[in-house]
C-alpha cells in the first residue's frame, strides 16, 4: 500500500525585498544574485527579487536573471496597484514590472479603509477599481498574479465587509493567490486562525456563485497565503496558525530579516512545517542545507548570525549541564526535539564550570580524544576548567583553548614555539579613533631565539603581526592564518583599573575557524594569551592534517 503523500505547501521568500528593509542591512546587485542562487539551490519555489522601477539596482538585478535564469525557482517582481484615478495601461511603474520579464508578479493593495482614505486619499470604490484594473492589465499581458492584501488583519477587524470586497476584487480579476498580510505584526495566533478560516469559507461561497472566467476559460479558485511580521514575537506562530487553518503559501525571509522587528523566519518555519506538521516544502537533502544557507545569507549581508536561533543557531543543540550531557550521550531524544543533522546543524557539548565529567569525555571525543573516566587525567581536566573559569576564563566559546588544555593535561601538547617576551608601544594621534602601535617579540623556535618587530593598527594587531613575522619562516602555513574577530569583556568593572579583562580571539585559515581565550588584569596580557594560543592551535590543525595525509 502506497503511503499518502505529504500535502504540498508553497514557500515564498522575500529576503531580497522585505528582508532588505531591515535597519542596517544593505546589499549590492552581486549580493542579491548570490542570495537568489543560494535560495534556488535550497528549493524555495518563489523568490521575490524586489521592485523593478523603484531603484536602478532592482532593474539590473532582474535583467541579469533574464540573461542567466535560476534553475527551479520562480523569480517574482513586486509592485503596488496603480495610482488613484489613472489607468493601469498608462502606469509607468507597471511598464517597469513588465520589462522585468518575470512570469509571476506580486501586487499589493490596500485592505484597511483607514489606509485608503488617509494614505491614498481616495475613495473606497476607487481602491477596488485600482485592484481590479491593475490585476486585469497584468493578466492581459500574460502575467500570473499573486495579490498581497496589505494590512489585511487590521482591515478585517475594523471593517470586515470592505476588507472582503478587496479580496473579491482581486479574485474576480484573476489573481491566483490571495496573501493575507499581518503588516503591523500585532495579530495573535487565535485571531489568525479564525480569520483565515472565515476568508476561505467566504471565498468558497463567492466563487461557487460567480465563477471567474476569461477568454481562456475559468480561473481556478485562488489559494490563500500568509505574510506575517514579528512585532509581537508571533510571526512564526501566526504563519503556522494560518497554515493549519488552510493557507497554502507561506511568505517569509531567511533569518527573519525585515523592517522593524522582522518577518516570519523561514529557517524556523520550514523545519516546523516539514518535520513537525508533515507538509512537503523542500526535499530532505535540501532541508539538510538549511543551516548552511542561513549562515551564507548572514555572511553576504554582513550581519552576525544569531547563535541562539532555533534549529540553525550554533547553540540550538548545545548542551552545557552535566546531567543533560550524560543523558544526551545515552539517548539524544532526552534533550533534543529533532536530530540536528536534519537541518544541517550539529550537536555541541559545551565546556564550562557547570560541566560534569560526562561533558569533558563527550567534548574530548568530538576532537578525536578518548579519555578514560577512571584515570586521573579526565578529572584533572575537569578541575582545571573549573579553576580557570573561576578566574574569569570561559571555554564554551573558546573550544581551541580547551583542546590545548586537554593536550597539556595529557602531556602531549606540542611545543611549536616559546614566547620569551614582548613589548608594545603606542603612539596616540589626536583626532583619530585608532592609534599606530609597534610590537616587539622574542620567540624561541627550534633552539633559535628570534627577535622581530611589526607595526599595526592598534596594539593587538601589531602583536599579532610581529608573532607571525617571527614564526612564518619556520611555519609557512601561518601565512594563511588571519585574526577574524576580537572581543573584550571587563569582568569586574567595580574594581576600576584593576578589573580583570577577558579577551576572545577568533582565528581562521580560509576553511576553518577556531576561538581562543585569555584573561588578565592587563588587556595586552590577555590579548597576548589568546593570540598566541590561536597561532598554536592553527599549527596543531595543520600538523594533524599532515599526519592524516601521510597515514
Amino acid at each position: 500500500m502506497t503511503p499518502n503523500p505529504s500535502p504540498q505547501l508553497w514557500l515564498y521568500d522575500t529576503t531580497l525585498r522585505d528582508g532588505t528593509q531591515r535597519e542596517g542591512l544593505s546589499v549590492s546587485i552581486e549580493d542579491k544574485l548570490r542570495i537568489a542562487r543560494r535560495l534556488d539551490q535550497l528549493g524555495i519555489p518563489f523568490i521575490e527579487g524586489g521592485w523593478p522601477g523603484a531603484n536602478p539596482k532592482d532593474v539590473q538585478f532582474f535583467w541579469q536573471l533574464q540573461e542567466d535564469p535560476l534553475k527551479q525557482a520562480e523569480i517574482v517582481a513586486f509592485c503596488s496597484t496603480r495610482r488613484p484615478n489613472t489607468s493601469a495601461a498608462d502606469e509607468p511603474m507597471l511598464q517597469a514590472i513588465l520589462a522585468a520579464g518575470t512570469r509571476w508578479v506580486t501586487i499589493f493593495g490596500k485592505s484597511w479603509d483607514l489606509h485608503v482614505t488617509a494614505s491614498l486619499k481616495t475613495t473606497l470604490e476607487e481602491n477596488l477599481a485600482m485592484i481590479r484594473d491593475t490585476i486585469e492589465y497584468l493578466r492581459s499581458q500574460g502575467r500570473r498574479v499573486i495579490y498581497d492584501a496589505e494590512h489585511w488583519f487590521d482591515g478585517y477587524k475594523q471593517n470586515k465587509d470592505y476588507a472582503l470586497q478587496t479580496l473579491e476584487a482581486a479574485c474576480s480579476s484573476g489573481a491566483e493567490w490571495l496573501v493575507l498580510c499581518d503588516t503591523n505584526g500585532g495579530t495573535l495566533p487565535h485571531e489568525i486562525s479564525q480569520i483565515v478560516e472565515n476568508v476561505i469559507s467566504h471565498l468558497s461561497l463567492v466563487i461557487c456563485q460567480q465563477p471567474v472566467t476569461n477568454d481562456n476559460g475559468q480561473f481556478p479558485m485562488p489559494q490563500i497565503g500568509i505574510h506575517t511580521h514579528n512585532d509581537s514575537e508571533m510571526a512564526v506562530a501566526n504563519a503556522l496558525a494560518a497554515v493549519m487553518a488552510g493557507a497554502k503559501m507561506v511568505q517569509g525571509t531567511i533569518n527573519g530579516y525585515g523592517e522593524r522587528c522582522g518577518n516570519a523566519n523561514l529557517c524556523s518555519l520550514i523545519p516546523n512545517l516539514q518535520l513537525k506538521l508533515g507538509y512537503s516544502c523542500i526535499r530532505e537533502d535540501q532541508l539538510t542545507q538549511l543551516t548552511e544557507a542561513s549562515r551564507f545569507v548572514s555572511e553576504v549581508v554582513n550581519l552576525a548570525p544569531d547563535e541562539h536561533a532555533p534549529f540553525i543557531g550554533r547553540s540550538a543543540f548545545a548542551h552545557k549541564g552535566g546531567i543533560h550531557v550524560s543523558a544526551v550521550e545515552r539517548n539524544p531524544l532526552t534533550y533534543e526535539h529533532i536530530q540536528p543533522e536534519q537541518v544541517g546543524n550539529r550537536r555541541r557539548i559545551v565546556i564550562s564550570e557547570q560541566s560534569g565529567l560526562s561533558n569533558v569525555l563527550a567534548k574530548a571525543r568530538t576532537f578525536g580524544i578518548e579519555l578514560d573516566q577512571q584515570k586521573a587525567e579526565a578529572r584533572e581536566i575537569l578541575q582545571r576548567i573549573k579553576d580557570l573559569e573561576s578566574e574569569g576564563f570561559q571555554f564554551e566559546a573558546a573550544e581551541a583553548s580547551f583542546v590545548l588544555l586537554m593536550y597539556e593535561a595529557l602531556g602531549s601538547r606540542q611545543q611549536f614555539f616559546e614566547i620569551k617576551g614582548f613589548q608594545v608601544h603606542c603612539d596616540l594621534i589626536e583626532g583619530k579613533e585608532t592609534s599606530n602601535a609597534l610590537a616587539t617579540v622574542k620567540v624561541a623556535v627550534e633552539g633559535k631565539n628570534i627577535l622581530e618587530a611589526a607595526e599595526g593598527n592598534g596594539p593587538v594587531a601589531a602583536l599579532d603581526a610581529a608573532l607571525r613575522k617571527a614564526l612564518v619562516n619556520f611555519y609557512p602555513q601561518i601565512g594563511t592564518f588571519e585574526l577574524t574577530d576580537y572581543k573584550v569583556r571587563i569582568l569586574n568593572g567595580h574594581t576600576g583599573t584593576a578589573a580583570k579583562t577577558r579577551v576572545l580571539v577568533e582565528s581562521g585559515n580560509g576553511y576553518q575557524r577556531w576561538a581562543t581565550v585569555g584573561v588578565s588584569t592587563n588587556i595586552l596580557e590577555a590579548s597576548y594569551q589568546a593570540v598566541v594560543e590561536g597561532l598554536e592551535y592553527g599549527l596543531l590543525l595543520h600538523s594533524q592534517a599532515e599526519t592524516a595525509l601521510k597515514a
